[in-house]
């Protein structure tokens, strides 16, 4: 009897241990293999900071040069925050900002953990304009 309980609590822990819904905290790898973000914890909240990038690898000192804000164009890419606010979860979360140095411009967004490695993050201009990036998970 003893066995029998014994295997039915470890199956019963086996269980829970595969439901839980892995965590989009870590490093990703863009949509254009350039880059590679570290999504991260920010006061309750996901928040996205730029790790390196092509722009970052040739040129180490590049810098946020097309941002809409001429006071901002001096800011480093790397460490650049350009995912903020995004609340929600254990799979998708919403109420945040895209922010692309690519062309200056922030969006609002969502992003949704399609499995454990597959993150798409979905930037709208306002609804229905939006368009869509899948992220691969590095660790």
């Amino acid at each position: 009897m003893l066995k029998f309980v014994s295997f039915f609590v470890f199956a019963a822990m086996s269980t829970l241990a595969f439901a839980a819904p892995a965590s989009p905290i870590g490093l990703w790898q863009t949509a254009d293999r350039g880059g590679v973000v570290e999504l991260f914890d920010c006061n309750h909240a996901l928040c996205g900071r730029i790790k390196t990038s092509e722009a970052i690898e040739s040129h180490p000192d590049a810098r946020d040069v097309e941002n809409k804000d001429p006071a901002l164009r001096n800011r480093l890419l790397k460490g650049l925050v350009i995912l903020s606010g995004f609340t929600g979860g254990p799979t998708k979360w919403s109420g945040g900002t895209l922010y692309r140095p690519k062309n200056g411009s922030t969006y609002t967004g969502t992003m949704t953990l399609s499995d454990a490695n597959t993150l798409v993050l979905t930037g709208c201009i306002f609804y229905p304009l939006c368009q869509s990036q899948t992220w691969q998970r590095l660790r």
